[in-house]
């Protein structure tokens, strides 16, 4: 990593003065950095869930949109500012500066020199440039000119992020760490896109806004069902389901562990949640699930995960929070939840309005009291009856550290229910556990 690290510094080094930097190229930079910036802004919430859902293996995003656009459109230094100001943009609002600092570094040296590899063939098919290169582009050479160096930018890129990967976890199948076969078609797309933009900023620039806005539209609209498919999200309240959540909360407990960091989870009941389905019909109770789920999701940071663990049962997981945080955070969920109110249609056919929910709430952080999901879990759900026993409506702490299982019991089931189970203990009367799908 040190070594692809020290060549994408002294690409950027070499390659600094290789092509003087006009006033038009400024302008073309302003606009790219502005899209890319855009771009990220507008799908921040799903990137950093496919990143943290892509753990051991690369992750393949649309900026290489931008990033090969650059290589048609930029000298090489303005290549690297664009780089530069991408990657610290998604540090800061899509890691929220808590990725390993140099593993970015080095995905962005692998993309530097990518870009470098790519700006060197097109030079060679276009040595005498003066222009961007996309105001080469032209007939069967211009087509063979962007496709060796999409492919080469691609090679480079994904080659050397494979290479490290596969080298740093040995014990892992070398097919997770090619990732999934569509990410090479997302590229590919990717570079099309892009000689598309490059070309129509030279050619027509008033019409580039236009291919701004179709990167973002394909981009949302091709991945965010990804993200709602009923493999991964509850059909009710739109939350991640219990197996995906697990994986995410899992991801994150690893991504903790390497950053020396701390994450918390919350387990959430709803107070006497069974009268509004007995008195309002299920219609009800399903527009209320709706109504929290949503309070829920406002309540916390564009990064935290929240799922739904059947009934009346929600979990969230707080990436780099201690104790005091996560305790503020509960107690801010509740507030939300207890400010919801629903109008929906009675059993009797009239009109009603529900208000006055109220939840209690279990917190677990780590490392404080456990070191593995199912063990943060279950002390999680022993603060979750505290708090029923305790009169409901309130949020207690867990008090020790609960040890860590065999992984034999760590299975794919919805943990909280694993969890019941094995403390053997039950809930007072409000819980709905009929509801609950099946382990």
């Amino acid at each position: 990593m040190l070594v692809v690290q020290a060549a994408g510094l002294a690409t950027v080094a070499g390659t600094i003065t290789l092509a003087p930097v006009e006033r038009e190229d400024w302008i073309r930079f302003a606009l790219l950095v502005a899209a890319a910036v855009a771009h990220l802004e507008a799908a921040r919430r799903m990137e950093r869930i496919r990143e943290v859902s892509s753990e051991g293996s690369g992750h393949t995003h649309l900026q290489s949109v931008w990033f090969f656009a650059a290589v048609l459109l930029l000298p090489p230094p303005l290549i690297a500012g664009l780089l530069a100001v991408s990657y610290c943009h998604s540090w800061v609002r899509v890691y929220h500066r808590r990725a390993v600092a140099h593993r970015k570094a080095f995905s962005m040296a692998t993309v530097v020199l990518g870009c470098a590899a790519a700006y060197a063939v097109l030079a060679a098919v276009y040595p005498e440039h003066g222009a961007p290169f996309a105001t080469e582009l032209d007939g069967p050479l211009g087509l063979v000119a962007v496709v060796a160096a999409g492919g080469l930018y691609r090679l480079v890129n994904y080659g050397l992020v494979v290479l490290v990967i596969l080298l740093t976890n040995p014990d892992r199948p070398a097919r997770k760490a090619l990732g999934h076969a569509s990410d090479q078609l997302m590229i590919a797309g990717a570079v099309g896109l892009a000689t598309g933009f490059a070309v129509v900023l030279t050619a027509r620039p008033w019409w580039a806004p236009l291919l701004v806005i179709t990167v973002l539209a394909l981009h949302t609209g091709l991945l965010l069902p990804q993200f709602r498919d009923a493999s991964r999200t509850d059909a009710k309240t739109g939350l991640c389901d219990p197996t995906f959540w697990s994986e995410l909360a899992a991801d994150e407990l690893d991504r903790a562990r390497r950053l020396g960091g701390r994450l918390g989870v919350l387990l959430l009941d709803l107070d006497l949640f069974k009268r509004i389905n007995d008195e309002h019909g299920h219609m009800a109770g399903d527009a209320v699930l709706r109504a929290v789920a949503d309070a829920i999701k406002h309540a916390v940071r564009g990064h935290d995960m929240v799922g739904r663990y059947g009934g009346e049962e929600f979990a969230v997981v707080l990436p780099g929070l201690g104790v005091d945080d996560v305790r503020h955070t509960a107690e801010r969920i509740r507030a939300a939840i207890a400010s919801v109110t629903v109008t929906t249609i009675d059993l009797d056919g009239a009109e009603r309005t529900i208000g006055g929910l109220t939840a209690s709430v279990g917190v677990a952080i780590f490392p404080d009291h456990g070191l593995d999901r199912t063990a943060l879990l279950l002390a999680a759900d022993a603060a979750l009856y505290e708090a029923k026993d305790a009169g409901r409506d309130c949020t207690r702490v867990a008090e020790s550290a609960r040890p860590a299982l065999p992984a034999v019991w760590q299975t794919q089931e919805p943990v909280v229910s694993l969890a019941r189970r094995l403390s053997g203990r039950r809930r007072p009367a409000d819980h709905r556990s009929p509801s609950r799908p099946p382990g």
